[in-house]
């Protein structure tokens, strides 16, 4: 029952950092086949969505394998938080230099290669949030993929239609990076030690990061 619970909850964090996280990624793939014919452009689409999965997919196997390495995953850790605070106190989303492509297959290699750079911060979270089991990655990657080239029009409505979405998404992900420095073998035994540590840097890295974002834009929007 134990095993069922923690499969389904790091499965649910997965997707949700995919759906939070993807929104470039989505808009990448409209606006690189938005001057091809409609047939094309579905065409792109499709063929665009599977090889960024699979180009995500390997990247994730690799930074899985890697994270087993001492020091790496606290590394790791670190760098997901500047990721988190960047969802919330980042200004809005400027012009974005994804210029559309004019064939097919110059739309396939922008959406894959777009994706693939623009999808690091992907990746690094989910091969967190995922405890190196690649079997909830393929499943993340199969939900939230076609949730997410789909629907990008509706999750990007919802986020800016109740905006707490997107700070449910920076707590997952500072969660994600608070348990992966808990958890990296040069500090795992220190916390094991000190379990209450533990739960003490889950709480601070979330509510300083979605604190501090929220005080930011409050900032913002008082100036």
């Amino acid at each position: 029952m134990e095993l069922t619970t923690h499969f389904l909850s790091s499965l649910l964090a997965i997707v949700l950092l995919d759906l939070v996280l993807a929104g470039d990624n989505a808009i990448v793939i409209a606006l690189a086949s938005r001057n091809l014919p409609p047939a094309l452009q579905k065409k792109a689409v499709f063929w665009g969505t599977v090889g960024a999965v699979a180009v995500r997919f390997a990247l994730t196997a690799v930074v899985v394998y890697l994270l087993h390495l001492p020091g790496l995953m606290l590394a790791g850790g670190l760098l997901l938080l500047p990721i988190a605070w960047k969802l919330l106190a980042e200004e809005e989303h400027g012009e974005r230099q994804i210029h559309a492509a004019g064939n097919f297959w110059a739309a396939l290699r922008t959406i894959i290669f777009a994706d693939a750079l623009m999808g690091l911060d992907n990746v690094l979270a989910i091969a967190g949030a995922s405890k190196g089991h690649l079997s909830l990655i393929v499943i993340g990657l199969l939900i939230s993929v076609p949730l997410v080239v789909w629907g990008s029009t509706l999750i990007l409505k919802l986020i800016q239609r109740w905006p707490i979405i997107v700070y449910v998404g920076a707590g997952a992900i500072a969660f994600t990076a608070a348990r992966m420095i808990a958890h990296d073998h040069l500090l795992a035994a220190w916390f094991d030690q000190r379990k209450a540590l533990k739960y003490l840097l889950d709480i601070v890295l979330v509510a300083g990061i979605c604190g501090g974002g929220w005080l930011v834009q409050r900032r913002r929007r008082q100036a």
